[in-house]
This record gives structure tokens, sequence and C-alpha cells, in this order.
């Protein structure tokens, strides 16, 4: 799957006109998003819920908060970007990538790891803290919080699908899943193939657009900025007990950067922030990094701690 977004890289940078359509790219967001969130909720409705689940999602929800602080107070130190491109920036390290969460799943389905079926739950609890850590870095105070920043935080689409079909999932149960299986579990991926090939032709665009904005700093933040968020995550979930398997992707979802709720959020809440800085980052280097080097490492710590 990773070599269908070198190939999209790749046609970018050599200015290729390969293209997904916009419509099928988001007719594609849309399934992987359902399909994730409804065999998250099925996972936890065969396996039932109880403090662990609870436990799981507060740790999600901290580090959330915690990494774009720590992020944050890095670009600060070590580049001279504003205190609005720094904290939109560390926005995208709080919140996840669900398809870098997705790959995580896919290696661990085929090394035969198990984990906790629960974690596409923690996954949607950590899309919205590092928003609003965010604009309170950017603005600090009460007063970066207006209605329609609240609201639009809260009722992000992909926020709203993935919780509502974790929620279907989980009323429904194996037995949902399996009526529906030929729709979500045969197809799925086939499609992810698809979606990564555009994800590779969106990082390389960007890559191209933003290299004059990229310093080597900033640029640096991306490599060793979600290895600081996976020992984070690895310490979180040895504190909490997670399996290995559900070690191993509380960090792939610490150490990953959003590229789909977190832009759209900062687009409104933070318009002094540039874009053209915070899309290639998590983008263009964070996740072709996690895919390629990053998930290995952190299944290799995970079993070297044993």
């Amino acid at each position: 799957m990773i070599l269908f977004f070198a190939l999209g890289l790749v046609a970018a940078l050599v200015r290729s006109d390969l293209s997904i359509p916009e419509a099928i790219a988001k007719g594609m967001s849309l399934y992987l998003m359902l399909a994730i969130g409804f065999k998250g909720g099925a996972a936890v409705a065969e396996q039932g819920t109880d403090g662990h689940l609870l436990l799981a999602l507060l740790a999600g929800i901290v580090l959330s908060a915690l990494v774009p602080l720590i992020g944050f107070r890095l670009l600060l130190a070590t580049s001279s970007l504003s205190r609005f491109d720094a904290a939109a920036i560390a926005a995208h390290y709080g919140s996840i990538s669900i398809v870098t969460f997705l790959a995580a799943t896919q290696v661990l389905d085929a090394a035969g790891i198990a984990y906790e079926g629960f974690m596409v739950a923690v996954a949607a609890a950590m899309e919205t803290p590092a928003i609003i850590m965010a604009l309170y870095l950017a603005k600090g105070g009460a007063g970066a919080f207006d209605r329609t920043t609240l609201r639009e935080v809260a009722l992000n689409g992909s926020i709203v699908l993935l919780v509502g079909a974790f929620i279907i999932g989980w009323i429904s149960g194996p037995a949902g899943l399996e009526t529906i299986a030929p729709f979500i579990v045969d197809p799925f991926r086939g499609v992810l193939c698809l979606f990564l090939l555009d994800m590779g032709v969106i990082a390389g665009r960007g890559l191209a657009e933003g290299r004059r904005n990229l310093t080597w700093p900033v640029l640096a933040f991306g490599i060793y900025m979600p290895l600081i968020g996976a020992c984070f995550g690895i310490l979180a979930a040895k504190i909490i007990h997670l399996s290995p398997g559900g070690t191993i992707l509380l960090a792939t979802l610490t150490a990953s950067a959003s590229y789909i709720a977190v832009p759209s959020a900062m687009r409104l809440a933070l318009p002094e922030a540039r874009p053209a800085l915070y899309l290639p980052m998590a983008l263009g280097v964070t996740f072709p990094f996690n895919l390629a080097v990053g998930i290995p490492i952190y299944i290799a710590a995970v079993q070297l701690l044993g």
C-alpha cells in the first residue's frame, strides 16, 4: 500500500497530470472513516466496555492536549515562526492521522499482533483537544473560542462520521458487521490503496509549493516530533496496561499528524497561520516518515520493552 503513496508522490514531483477527482477523493475519505468507525464499534461490542476503555480514552485526550504544547515550545525555540504558525503546526501533531492509524492496524493484522478493538474510539477522542490547545496557545484565554469556532470544532464532519459510525457499530455488534461485510471489509484495502495514491499526489504538490517556506529547523520538527510523541504514547500505554498491539497503536496515534480535521479547523480559527507551512509538514514530511520508518520503529521499540 505504501508503494501507491510513493507513486503519487513521485508523479506530483515530476509534474505529471495524475489526479483523483475531488468528489471521488472525498467519497473515499467518507468510506474509510465509516468503515473504521463501524468495525471499531463492533469490536468493542464483542469485547465489552469496562474501566480499561475509559482509561484509554482519558489517556488519548491528555496526550492530544499535551503534544501540541510541547511542539509549540519546540518550534518557537528552534525556528523563527510566528505564534500563529507554530500553534497551527503543533495542533496537527496533537491530533491524529486516521490513515496512519489504519496502516498500523494493517501491519499488526499481517503480523498477527492483537490489539484492543476500542483503539478507534481513542483515535476519535484525540481529534479535538489538540485544536482547542492550539487556539489557546496562539491567542490565549477564553477569547480564542467564539461560538462559530466551537461549533466548527465539535461538528467537524470527520469527527461526526467517525464517532457516529462507531456508535452504530457498537449498537449493531458483530452481527451487524457480518451483514455489511461485503461493503466495509472486502473492498477496504483496495480503496485504501487508491486513497494513498491521492495522498501521495497531494503531498508531492504541497512540498513543491511550500518548499520556499520550509526551513531546515521546521522540516526537522516533522521528523523528531513524531518520535517524541511516540515515546509519550508508549509511556501512557504502559501506565494503563494496554496490550503490545494497543501500545503500538497509541504510539502511532501520538506520532501521527492530522491532515483532514485540523487543517479545516485552522483555516477557520487561525487565518493568520499559513497553510503552505502546516499542510506540507503533516502530509509531505510526517505522513511518509511514519509509513516508511516510524511504524516499524514503534513496533520494534514496544517489542524491545516487552
